[in-house]
Formats: C-alpha cells, structure tokens, sequence
C-alpha cells in the first residue's frame, strides 16, 4: 500500500473546501491536486533567505527534520539522498529538495551545512532551511506538521514529505519514512513531464 496521502488535511488547509482522494499508482496517470503550496520565507545552511518562489519551474519535495535526531530523521535523509542520486542530471535544474528544521533553537545555518555534509547533499538542488521559532511554527502548521519540543530536548513531530509541481501546487504528500524511494523518484519525475 502507498504511504502517499492526499486525504486528513483539511483541517490545516481550511483554505481547500475538500481535498481528493488518495492518489491510486495503480489507476491514476496524474498525481492529484491539492492546492497552492503555503509559501515560506527560511534561511538556508549558506545563511541566506529562501522561499518556496525561489524553486518555481522546478518540482520540489519538502521534508521536516532536526539534526541531533537519532532515529527516524537521519533514516528519512538518507533515503532523500538515495533519491538525489538517481535522479542524476535532473536533481538540481529540475527537481529540488528542501529540508526544513523542526528545531530551529539548536539548527543553526552551520549545523544544517554539516548535516547536508554528512549525508552527501548536493547543495545545487537541496537546501536546509531554518528560521525563527516563530517562522518554523507558521511554515510546520501550514504544511499540516505537528512538531513539539520533549523535555529531554528532542522534538516530536510529524513525517510528512510534500511535493510541490513546478507551477507551485502542492501535489501528494507522503506519510512516514517507509515510502518506496522508487515510486517517490518516479512520483518527482512524473510532474516534470505533465503537459501544462
């Protein structure tokens, strides 16, 4: 079964009277619509402003992470990087990823740069953005994450990897870290070669 959902988000895009079904590999040719992409203004790990304009004319995939997490976060980046790879001269031009911190108190720009390092980011095509608390909170509520900080320090939050078309339409999110790489990497390339 698809990790893909389209679907239990209406509450955070309130906007969108009614979202559509779960996009069926199977059945459909199109990856679904859900709307217009919720715009965001971040730093990236070159301490530099981005926002989700900067990406238009490019499919891009956002994911939500935070670099001292020892578990699922690394998993989900790894896999990101597996994806970048295969992509080869696509990733970068045409398609883009942006990674974006949970805990912007401990991400600085320098600590994104040396996580991008570790896991091998092409930094042409992927970029890791923080912000204030305040700009984290806005951009993870709109794109439906719940994130909270534990006692311990770490923050709990919700795996939700979006892909936005070329035109800025959020298109399918994946739930989880467990989602085939390949049917992500085939989703990605599927929206470069729609006809408009």
């Amino acid at each position: 079964m698809s990790k893909r959902i389209a679907t239990a988000l209406a509450v955070a895009f309130s906007a969108w009277p009614a979202l559509g079904p779960a996009h069926d590999a199977q059945v459909d040719q199109r990856l679904p619509a859900i709307g217009p992409a919720p715009d965001f203004v971040l730093t990236s790990q070159n301490d530099l402003p981005v926002t989700l304009a900067d990406f238009r004319g490019r499919v891009v995939a956002i994911t939500f992470i935070f670099t001292s997490c020892a578990d699922t976060c690394p998993l989900l980046t790894a896999k990101m990087a597996q994806v970048q790879d295969k992509l080869g001269m696509d990733f970068g031009p045409r398609i883009a990823f942006a990674s974006i911190t949970v805990d912007p108190e401990r991400d600085s720009p320098a600590v994104l740069r040396r996580y991008a390092q570790t896991f091998g980011a092409n930094l042409a095509g992927w970029a890791f953005l923080t912000g204030t608390q305040e700009e984290i909170g806005d951009v993870t509520r709109r794109y439906a994450i719940f994130a909270e900080k534990a006692a311990h320090g770490d923050v709990d939050h919700t795996f939700l990897t979006s892909l936005v078309d070329p035109r800025g339409i959020l298109r399918v999110q994946y739930l989880g870290v467990r989602f085939d790489p390949e049917e992500f990497r085939r989703d990605l390339l599927s929206l470069l070669d729609e006809p408009d």
